[in-house]
This record gives C-alpha cells, sequence and structure tokens, in this order.
C-alpha cells in the first residue's frame, strides 16, 4: 500500500504474505535519494511532462482520470458489458469518469510528485454515507462493478470501490464473480436460497454492494465468493464453468481480447493470469504516427489491430518485457505512452549511471519471465494453462462485436510462436540452453 487507495496486491502478492502469515512491512523513507545526474533527471522530467497535454489520453486522465471515454470504448467494443457477453450499454454515461468529475468529484489526486495526478476523489452523503479517504474508483472498477454488472448507478459503484478499499478486496475481482454469479441466477443455476435471499439479477445495486459485504466479512454466501471465481463455478456446477471468466484463476482486466488480440494473448502467457497491466493494447502497432519507436529495433510496418500473426507476436514480446520493466523499475503503467524503451534507458541511466542500453533491460526482463515460468512450471502449471475462457471465441450478442471473435487455432498459433521467441520448448518450458544464457542456471 502507497496509502489508503494505492494497493499492488492483484497480482498475488498478498496472497503471498498471507500464506506466509505476514501482515505488513511497513517502509517510511526520511531522506533524499541520490541521483547521478540530477541535471539530466530535470530535464527529462520537463520534456515528458510536455508531452502530457498534448496526447489525447494522457488529457483526459489529467483531467478526470481514467474510464474517462468509456463511452468509446462501449462503441468499440472495449468495455465488457454483463459478464463479457453483451455489448449494448446505452446508459454508460452514467457512470464514465468524466461524470463523476462533473457530479461528485472531489478534485483530483495523485502519486508522489507526479504531474498528471489521475486519481479520483468523490464526496456524497446520501443515499449512503461515503468516506472519501478511500478515493474514486479507476475505469477497471467502473466496469468491473459497473458495465459489467449491468449496474449504472455511480454512487453505488464509488460505495462499492469504498468497501473493496477498506477491506482489501481486489474489486476486479469482486466484480467477476458477482458478473459470474448473476449470470448464473439469470440461468436459472443459482438460487436465492442459495445466495441468502439476494437477487442477483443484472443492475442490481443493492445487490452487488451487499455481495461485497459478505465477501469482506466471509459471512454465508460470501464465504463461498471470497475463494474466487473458479471456487465459485464448482460450487455452482451445472456446466457454468464455461462462462467462468478467468485465467488461470485470475479474473481478466476489463479489456476485450477479442478487440485487441495482443491483450487476448497477454491474458495467456502471463505467469499470474488475466492481467491487463502486464500486458499490450494493439493500438500501440496500428498507426505510422506511433510506429517511430518500432522502427528503431527493426520493424518498420503497422500492423492491423486485428492481426496476431508472427510479426505482431515478435511486437507483442517486446512490448510486453517492456511492460514488466515498468514494474521492475517502479515506474507507472500510465507513462507507457510517453516512455518507450530508449527514454526509460535514459530515465535509468540518469538515475543510476549504471550506462546501460536497451539490449540488456530487455534481457533483465527475459530472465524476469523466464524465472516465472520455471516457478509456474516447478508449481503444476503446464502450456494447456495458457488457455483463455471459452466465451472470447464466441461473438458478443449486440454490438460492434457482435461479428467478431478471435480464432482458437490462431491464438494457438501465436502462443506457440511466443514459446518459441521466449526460447522455450513447444510446451512452454524454457530451454536448458536459454536458462543457461540468461545466467540462471
Amino acid at each position: 500500500m502507497c496509502g489508503l487507495y494505492d494497493a499492488a496486491g492483484r497480482g498475488g502478492l498478498g496472497a503471498v504474505m498471507g500464506s506466509k502469515n505476514l501482515k505488513a512491512i511497513a517502509v517510511r523513507g526520511t531522506g533524499k535519494i541520490p541521483v547521478a545526474d540530477p541535471r539530466k533527471l530535470k530535464e527529462l522530467n520537463k520534456r515528458i511532462t510536455a508531452t502530457i497535454d498534448e496526447v489525447y489520453i494522457l488529457k483526459g486522465w489529467k483531467e478526470a482520470g481514467t474510464g474517462f471515454d468509456m463511452d468509446v470504448g462501449v462503441e468499440s467494443g472495449d468495455v465488457p458489458i454483463r459478464n463479457w457477453r453483451d455489448g449494448d450499454f446505452p446508459t454508460v454515461g452514467n457512470i464514465t469518469a468524466v461524470t463523476l468529475r462533473d457530479t461528485i468529484g472531489a478534485g483530483m489526486d495523485g502519486c508522489f510528485a507526479c504531474p498528471m495526478r489521475c486519481k479520483k476523489k468523490a464526496k456524497f452523503d446520501e443515499p449512503y454515507p461515503h468516506d472519501p479517504a478511500y478515493g474514486g474508483p479507476e475505469y477497471e472498477t467502473l466496469a468491473a462493478l459497473g458495465s459489467n454488472l449491468g449496474i449504472d448507478d455511480l454512487k453505488a459503484i464509488v460505495k462499492g470501490n469504498e468497501l473493496c478499499n477498506a477491506g482489501s478486496v481486489d474489486t476486479i475481482s469482486a466484480g467477476g464473480v458477482i458478473a459470474f454469479c448473476m449470470e448464473a441466477y439469470e440461468r436459472g443455476m443459482l438460487s436465492k436460497e442459495q445466495t441468502d435471499g439476494i437477487e442477483m439479477t443484472w443492475g442490481n445495486a443493492d445487490a452487488m454492494l451487499a455481495c461485497i459485504r459478505k465477501i469482506i466479512r466471509r459471512e454465508g454466501f460470501g464465504d463461498i465468493l471470497a475463494e474466487g471465481i473458479n471456487h465459485v463455478a464448482q460450487w455452482v456446477g451445472k456446466g457454468s464453468e464455461v462462462f467462468a471468466m478467468q485465467v488461470k484463476g485470475l479474473d481478466p482486466g476489463q479489456h476485450e481480447p477479442r478487440l485487441m488480440p495482443s491483450m487476448g494473448l497477454g491474458f495467456m502467457v502471463n505467469p499470474h493470469g488475466a492481467d491487463h497491466c502486464l500486458n499490450v493494447h494493439d493500438i500501440l502497432f496500428v498507426s505510422k504516427d506511433r510506429f517511430e519507436s518500432w522502427s528503431k529495433l527493426g520493424f518498420h510496418d503497422p500492423v492491423a489491430g486485428d492481426d496476431i500473426g508472427p510479426r505482431k507476436v515478435a511486437l507483442f514480446r517486446i512490448e510486453h518485457l517492456r511492460q514488466g520493466l515498468l514494474d521492475c523499475l517502479a515506474m507507472c503503467h500510465l507513462s507507457s505512452v510517453m516512455v518507450d524503451l530508449s527514454v526509460i534507458v535514459e530515465i535509468l541511466d540518469a538515475v543510476t549511471g549504471w550506462g546501460t542500453g536497451v539490449m540488456e533491460i530487455l534481457r533483465i526482463e527475459e530472465r524476469v519471465m523466464t524465472v516465472a515460468r520455471l516457478f509456474n512450471i516447478r508449481e503444476g502449471f503446464t502450456d494447456e494453462d495458457d488457455s483463455l475462457p471459452q466465451r472470447y471465441f464466441e461473438p458478443k450478442t449486440s454490438g460492434v462485436l457482435s461479428e467478431r471473435c478471435l480464432d482458437r487455432d490462431e491464438m494457438e498459433r501465436a502462443k506457440r510462436y511466443y514459446y518459441t521467441l521466449m526460447g522455450w520448448d513447444k510446451k512452454g518450458v524454457p530451454l536448458p540452453e536459454r536458462v543457461e544464457e540468461l545466467y540462471i542456471e
């Protein structure tokens, strides 16, 4: 935690700590951090900060936070609706970040020294009390507790966000299990008796809040939900596993693989499952003006958004490694719009004076991903676990993606080629030569 609503727990760090009976490690810094080249760092700071007001998405994040363009996301098909099944959500305008800012917003907040300040603050007193200390919902929460449940009640979503933050619950996974139960309830697979009398109907904001409270207290129906999506699907049974949206037990970040196949590939091969941060948005590769930095790495032609052929997989691998580097360097993922690999090298050199280069930092992240792969193999994971839910191979019921979905064979080929590029065998096991080459034998 870095404050009351800045958590780095979704990928499993909290579970690791819990397994060791470790409650917290508290660290408080009091001194200054020495840097190798303060003048260079100041120059980089000015250059990057100047970019914010020049780029549409950065300006939107600064003014309202993530989710400012959810209406556009529904039109493109990116926003999940009713457990990733549907494509239309006419009232999405009720829950965008812009609506939050203009109605119950209480200004913007930010990480220490950040010029973008993209974190929402909210304040209201009715229809239930709200504690503003826990911040406002990011896009992922607006979608997970909103559109993916068919809910367009903004105050209820903000309250759900507050409850989750106060109770150390991941909003994406909370929304994922609730969405699954709402669909199971609609299909007659889940009864009111099993849900402690909660009407698990689409759009029911009271049901969402009741479920979150029960999850936090591990009370009745909530004790089952607290175990996560796979456990809940096994409990419901009756073939419901087919619409349990998860990879390696992790509920997907709220971005649509049927629109962005690279995102789907990332969901598949990520060591911890369907994470949207250690991942790739295909829009990075579709236009000439975005492609300048890639030409330095030997890629000269844009690749279509729905392509997942060998060239896209090669681009995916490099961008995937770059996103992992941001974690290694404790850099914001939103900064990835502003900082390509060469700029990351400049920042690293200005801070540390190491004199590194693009090839070295990519190899660092190759080492990280390979060690993670070896850990998963030791714990029993195989290439079969690198697979997507069935729903992504089916069109949405409506909207722009009603005639478009992922092709299972194409995604399987993409996965195998990714293994090849990583120096892993056809089953995804790192080759002994690759392990030795990366100094991790």
